[in-house]
């Protein structure tokens, strides 16, 4: 399969999942590469962790790393810093940076998930969480790596554990431009938004800051952790993001290169701009 073209490594990929697949052996798909796409994210992103033969997993690597070419990569130098876009005086604006768009584009140390408990991704075919745009651009080799950290977690800690809610989780990017994912479970807010709430909401930050520097991860891409499905303020949380990662940069300003807030939305971008 190599140096075949893209719509032929998705065609090889569909029949191979729809293989693999128990439910959906006989999926019938159109034949629009749009569709056929959708498709393969969907057989992907249902997919429970287990072995894949290693011939696919090399043309879906060679399918994902050149879809990521073509959405186009975005580099550390192309982002301009909060002192340079914004001319902000405030501490470490040549640290910080707003970015808006697609995370999964970013070249840089780590981007950061807002994963679920279960730790193992979205399952919801082509979902719209970031959960499921991180998995689908990494591949299937990301799943299973989550799947043996949380076995190792059960194995130590009981069959029914959970991914506690703010520690920090680091696996390898895979077919992402950046290197690694630091995976960390946001809280959910169900009514009112407690003092325990933010607290939390900080440990994500200071955790995920922390993992970066013991791993030597010098450039980190926030996403706006816990604001979409798990409903916290987005005010609120882009507050607590930017006051967390200055408090942490008063003391480890040289282990970092940059740190990104990534924004997908105008109103965050806003929300953002006013706080660096």
């Amino acid at each position: 399969m190599i140096n075949k073209t893209q719509e032929e490594r998705l065609d090889y990929l569909l029949e191979e999942f729809k293989k693999d697949s128990v439910w959906y052996k006989d999926l019938e798909v159109g034949r629009n590469y749009q569709e056929k796409r959708r498709a393969l994210r969907s057989l992907m992103n249902i997919r429970m962790p287990g072995a894949m033969d290693s011939e696919v997993l090399k043309v879906q690597d060679d399918f994902l790393r050149e879809e990521a070419a073509e959405k186009g990569i975005v580099t550390l130098e192309e982002i301009p810093t909060a002192a340079k876009q914004y001319g902000s005086h405030r501490p470490f604006g040549d640290k910080i940076s707003i970015w808006q768009g697609d995370i999964t584009r970013l070249q840089v140390g780590a981007i950061v998930n807002a994963a679920n408990s279960q730790m193992l991704g979205c399952f919801h075919p082509c979902h719209g969480c970031i959960d499921n745009a991180i998995h689908s651009a990494a591949g299937i080799e990301l799943r299973e790596e989550c799947s043996r950290y949380m076995d190792r977690r059960r194995a130590q800690y009981g069959k029914d554990y959970e991914e506690p809610t703010g520690q920090a989780v680091l696996t390898e990017g895979y077919n992402l431009p950046a290197e690694h994912v630091i995976h960390t479970v946001g809280p959910i807010v169900y009514g009112n938004l407690t003092e325990a709430l933010k607290e939390d909401l900080r440990n994500c930050y200071k955790n995920v800051l922390k993992c970066c520097v013991e791993h030597g991860i010098r450039s980190v891409a926030f996403c706006c952790i816990s604001t979409g499905e798990f409903h916290f303020p987005n005010d609120e949380a882009a507050r607590i993001a930017v006051a967390e990662v200055e408090k942490f940069l008063e003391k480890h300003e040289r282990d970092f290169d940059r740190i990104l807030f990534n924004v997908f939305k105008d109103a965050d971008r806003e929300l953002y701009e006013e706080l660096v």
